[in-house]
């Protein structure tokens, strides 16, 4: 077994910063990967979102598991919790703008 991925600051350190993007539309049903990537392809992820005013969300664990995911995949049931934690923060950031 390799164990050279279990803390996270190392992980970022060999890794370079990642990044991944989920949609949801209520006619899909569960929330989507629609873009991911490391290094570069994160900051450009980044960058985009922050020239249209997309939250942003940092959670390391969260993360790591989407990153595991395929393009187009749609989000595990047991990432729900947090996913939806996730839409309402976004939904009130909506709301003050």
């Amino acid at each position: 077994m390799n164990y050279q991925y279990i803390n996270g600051v190392n992980q970022k350190k060999k890794q370079g910063l990642s990044a991944t993007v989920i949609r949801y539309e209520e006619q899909e049903g569960a929330p989507k990967i629609v873009a991911q990537g490391t290094g570069s392809v994160a900051n450009r992820i980044l960058d985009i979102a922050k020239q249209h005013n997309i939250p942003l969300q940092e959670d390391e664990t969260l993360l790591t598991n989407l990153m595991n995911m395929e393009l187009g995949d749609q989000i595990p049931p047991q990432l729900y919790a947090v996913i939806a934690e996730i839409l309402l923060f976004v939904k009130k950031v909506e709301e003050i703008d």
